[in-house]
């Protein structure tokens, strides 16, 4: 059968088998090898993709269900080359150590990052509790989720205050007040 779906905001198609799962659809035929394929029984979470912006567990989705719809993989969380919060958490506090369930556990993060931009402790451990890490104790992984969403805070706390200077007065290319630099 032939499936059509959006990946990483780029549309494919391709001939496959009807039982094939999304995760070998998108690491086998894609060759988007970020996304982990663990114990195939949906207890690990290593899959974790979004499917039209939700977290599913892509061992336990065909790909044809997939068929016209939106998929993101960790492969599709940097923009412009520039890494995206949530990944950058993970390297600031070593939120990883073998780095296999590291994609899902981003992809989970990142979604609750955008339903919740400042989640307690216990919010980032129960959005997580539905993967497993065997390496971490999960300390580092909380820790940069809470990085990542410090960061994004104060970046947003950034824009604003820019936008309020750039309000009370021309700014010029560099960013800087017009009458600073003439």
């Amino acid at each position: 059968m032939q499936v059509t779906m959006t990946v990483n905001d780029v549309e494919v198609t391709r001939e496959i088998e009807a039982r094939l799962l999304l995760v070998h659809f998108l690491r086998d035929v894609l060759g988007l090898t970020g996304t982990h394929w663990g114990c195939d029984t949906s207890n690990c979470g290593t899959c974790v993709v979004w499917l039209d912006g939700e977290p599913v567990k892509s061992c336990t989705v065909l790909a044809a269900m997939a068929g016209g719809h939106q998929v993101r993989t960790v492969e599709g969380l940097a923009k412009c080359a520039e890494l995206d919060p949530i990944q950058q958490g993970f390297m600031q506090c070593h939120g990883l150590q073998c780095g296999f369930c590291t994609s899902g556990m981003m992809m989970t993060a990142r979604a609750l990052l955008d339903r919740n931009p400042d989640p307690s402790e216990t919010e980032i451990r129960e959005a997580i509790s539905g993967q497993i890490c065997r390496c971490t104790g999960y300390a580092t992984i909380v820790r940069s989720v809470r990085w990542a969403a410090v960061a994004e805070a104060q970046a947003a706390a950034q824009v604003t205050e820019t936008t309020e200077s750039s309000e009370a007065g021309e700014i010029d290319n560099a960013g800087q007040p017009a009458e600073a630099v003439a």
